[in-house]
């Protein structure tokens, strides 16, 4: 193990109560801000919300254009080596993993809490950081979950369909969640520097392997769908319906007629 690999590593098994406390103690103030943000009309069954289409259509245009300036339609395969991909995604997941506990913990799910803490001290030890997962062989396999859902688990609405710079597709509850679990998160609370911006450096080149990994499917969405903004708000909000155990079905008045 190298130097570096170690002081990770320890970085992220010194995670101490005093960070975890620290973590609650905002829990009390950004949930009163988070229910605000998410107020507004209530989704039906399987309605689209989206009053700000016309500026999430021009922030979706600034997306493809940076996606089209960096990786193109025919993008992909990744360069990694597959080893090295699964060893990477394994990594980010790891590091999210606390962040998953804290969550399963504020929405009341001991189940999930229980097995993401193994998880994470099986993967981080024995699994080397997390770049190993030892914990999935022992049936404790991936359960993420994040702030959006623990938000939709204490009956903060939907809110409105929202188009992110860069980050894409979400919803005012999801934005907010994203806000408390990037600002909050255990691990990064636990490192310093330079630890947390290698933290950083290691979740974006995940990000940048998996748009190789899935550049067929991406590609075929931004790039060969008739509207290809009315697709991805489609596709996003069936999933994360269907994530958080909501109407799945949803009803798009613009939907890609080309989607099938």
């Amino acid at each position: 193990m190298t130097p570096q690999t170690s002081s990770l590593s320890d970085g992220m098994m010194s995670m101490s109560w005093t960070a975890c406390g620290k973590f609650a103690s905002n829990i009390a103030l950004i949930a009163g801000l988070s229910l605000l943000a998410g107020c507004g009309a209530r989704t039906t069954g399987g309605e689209v919300n989206d009053p700000y289409e016309p500026a999430n259509r021009q922030v979706h245009s600034f997306n493809v254009a940076l996606d089209r300036a960096i990786f193109g339609p025919d993008a992909g395969p990744s360069p990694l080596p597959k080893p090295v991909s699964r060893g990477l995604s394994n990594l980010v997941d790891n590091l999210g993993t606390p962040s998953y506990a804290v969550n399963n913990l504020l929405q009341g799910r001991p189940e999930p809490l229980v097995k993401n803490t193994f998880r994470f001290v099986i993967n981080s030890t024995v699994g080397i950081g997390g770049i190993f997962d030892p914990a999935g062989k022992l049936g404790l396999t991936r359960d993420p979950t994040d702030f959006g859902e623990t938000l939709a688990v204490w009956g903060a609405p939907e809110g409105p369909f929202v188009m992110l710079p860069v980050k894409g597709p979400s919803t005012g509850r999801d934005v907010v969640g994203l806000v408390v679990d990037t600002a909050l998160d255990p691990v990064g609370m636990a490192v310093g520097w330079p630890e947390a911006g290698y933290l950083t450096a290691v979740r974006l080149g995940n990000k940048i392997d998996n748009r190789l990994i899935y550049s067929d499917t991406i590609s075929s969405v931004l790039y060969e769908s008739a509207d290809s903004y009315s697709q991805l708000r489609l596709l996003y909000l069936q999933n994360r319906r269907f994530e958080l155990g909501q109407e799945a079905d949803v009803t798009d008045p613009y939907e890609d007629p080309y989607a099938q």
